[in-house]
């Protein structure tokens, strides 16, 4: 018997399959999936190992979520989860060296016919707009490919481009949100003065399960734009300094200091330090209008969303600082 009879068959959104569920950003949108209501699948590799994810994955499922043992890469073994647990969106969200296995996903997705809709693992910037140095630029070719075969075999997608999760931007960190700001010297990119957006994970997870039921934003690359965290590196510091009541020395990180670092090609300091200066330096996400008919920015479809600003996500760490 498979998972399938222990859900309801009047659920309150789609059977929704995540791939990816314990990492970082999965952890978000599987939490969301939840909430939302509907019926919530992951899927584990048989070989998963390490005690974080497995205290991840027995949090999820004494939450609701039904794991479901498969690998992305095999297709006959993902064409059967699909089938017999009627699955009607997938979503992925599989870190940088499991990008490709997604080819295969899709292949399975065609073949059975009936999702409604996928979303490939992107949860960043649009990769077909920003164009970092390498090695950053190796992943963003990646994910470009998945996406030229999702369009290509007709299957119905959104693209979610959400910029800068909510944290100070360290450069050295893969996951800045999980690290304090800074409380000795701020690392301020170039002049500091390029803004970027920034998101709350959950609030990428609950705008997420909003989309994938909108008819709107079907085949439509989705921009997470809060004009609320539309801030500079300056601006961020000058926030954190009014939190901590503290005036904090600013040490300038230049260009070619990120250059350097990304041209060492060690993993993953170098692609942070890539895409950070893809950001902070260029400009990725601020030097191009949405104004595509297959774009949409996700605050038009929503007007009335609140997210949690930056003032915000910074109160949560003052309680657990002595400053």
């Amino acid at each position: 018997m498979t998972a399938l009879a222990n859900i309801p068959k009047d659920p309150k959104g789609h059977r929704t399959l995540i791939i990816g569920a314990t990492g970082f950003m999965g952890r978000f949108i599987a939490e969301a999936s939840l909430a939302s209501g509907r019926p919530t699948y992951m899927l584990v590799r048989p070989d998963s190992t390490g005690l974080t994810k497995s205290n991840v994955v027995q949090d999820l499922q004494e939450k609701g979520a039904i794991a479901l043992t498969g690998m992305m890469n095999d297709k006959e073994t993902m064409e059967r989860i699909l089938k017999e647990n009627e699955i009607e969106v997938v979503i992925s969200v599989v870190g940088g060296a499991n990008i490709l296995d997604q080819l295969s996903l899709v292949e399975a997705i065609k073949s059975v016919g009936t999702i409604k809709r996928f979303l490939p693992s992107e949860f960043g910037h649009d990769v077909d707009r920003a164009n970092p140095v390498e090695p950053g630029m190796r992943m963003y070719m990646e994910k470009r490919k998945v996406r030229r075969m999702v369009e290509e075999v007709g299957v119905p997608y959104t693209y979610i481009c959400c910029n800068s999760i909510a944290s100070w931007p360290y450069y050295d960190n893969t996951h800045p949100s999980q690290v304090v700001p800074p409380l000795d010297h701020f690392q301020i990119y170039g002049d500091g003065n390029v803004k970027a957006y920034f998101v709350a994970g959950e609030d990428i997870g609950r705008l997420t399960m909003k989309l994938i039921d909108d008819p709107r934003a079907v085949n439509k690359s989705v921009h997470f734009r809060p004009i609320c965290n539309f801030l500079s590196m300056n601006e961020l510091a000058s926030l954190w300094e009014d939190k901590i009541s503290r005036t904090l020395p600013r040490l300038t990180i230049t260009e070619h200091d990120l250059l350097i670092i990304a041209a060492e090609n060690q993993i993953p300091e170098s692609i942070v330090a890539s895409f950070t200066h893809d950001i902070f330096i260029k400009g990725c996400q601020v030097n191009f209008a949405i104004n595509d008919p297959n774009e949409v920015e996700v605050t038009q479809l929503y007007p009335d969303e609140i997210f949690k600003t930056m003032d915000d996500w910074f109160d949560e760490f003052i309680p657990k600082l002595n400053v």
